[in-house]
């Protein structure tokens, strides 16, 4: 859980409810790895971006390979992936 100060779901307006809605998972959630940016939506969008530039953009990897480096990473980083 982050320490960083989050807008709910339920809270969010204007471009940050537009963000929420389309980064809402099939869950019914957004990360809190996005809504960490809450607070600042240019951030949300930037990282949302660059997140969907490295697992779904062209690579060398496969999208298997960039997920297995992903879990690695946060396994290290001692981070719920």
């Amino acid at each position: 859980m982050a320490w960083i100060k989050m807008i709910p779901e339920a809270q969010a307006e204007g471009k940050l409810k537009e963000l929420y809605t389309r980064l809402t998972t099939r869950h019914g959630i957004v990360d809190h790895i996005l809504k960490i940016h809450s607070l600042n939506p240019p951030s949300l969008s930037g990282h949302y971006e660059l997140y969907k530039t490295l697992m779904c953009g062209r690579s060398g990897l496969s999208r298997a390979q960039r997920e297995m480096i992903a879990v690695v990473v946060s396994s290290a980083n001692r981070c719920h992936y």
